[in-house]
C-alpha cells in the first residue's frame, strides 16, 4: 500500500470543523454564536449575532409571558430568566464582545425574544495634561 492511497485519519474530522464554521458565519457578514442548554427535557436555544455596531441576542421561549422575562447584563454576560406554565429558563450567555449595557432594547413576539446591545469600543486613547 502506498502512502497516497491511505485515508486521511482526520478528514471526516476537519470536514465537520468547516461545516461548523460554515455554519456559524450563516452566510452573512456576521457571527451566529448559539448555547443550547437542556431546561425541564427541553433545549433552551439561544443565538447571539455580532452585526457591525452592536450584538443581537435571539432566545427562544415558547409559553411565557412577556411579563415573566427578566433580563440582566453586565457589559459581557447576559442572563435571561422566565417562567411559564410548564417550564422555566435560567440561561447566562458570555457575549463574544464588550456591550454597552444602557444601550439596550428588547422585543418579545411569538416565543422570540429580542435583545440588542451596542458594543463598546476596544479601548480608548488617553489625552495626558
Amino acid at each position: 500500500m502506498r502512502d497516497d492511497d491511505r485515508e486521511d485519519p482526520f478528514g471526516d474530522f476537519f470536514k465537520e470543523f468547516e461545516r461548523m464554521i460554515e455554519d456559524m458565519f450563516d452566510g452573512t457578514n456576521s457571527i451566529r454564536f448559539e448555547s443550547t442548554a437542556d431546561v425541564g427535557g427541553q433545549p433552551t436555544h439561544i443565538d447571539v449575532y455580532e452585526e457591525e455596531d452592536g450584538l443581537l441576542v435571539v432566545a427562544d421561549l415558547p409559553g411565557v409571558e412577556k411579563s415573566d422575562i427578566g433580563i440582566t447584563c453586565d457589559g459581557r454576560v447576559v442572563a435571561i430568566s422566565a417562567t411559564g406554565e410548564r417550564r422555566s429558563y435560567d440561561e447566562q450567555v458570555r457575549l463574544p464582545r464588550q456591550v454597552d449595557e444602557s444601550s439596550a432594547s428588547a422585543s418579545y413576539n411569538n416565543g422570540v425574544l429580542e435583545v440588542r446591545f451596542d458594543t463598546v469600543r476596544d479601548g480608548h486613547t488617553i489625552d495626558i495634561d
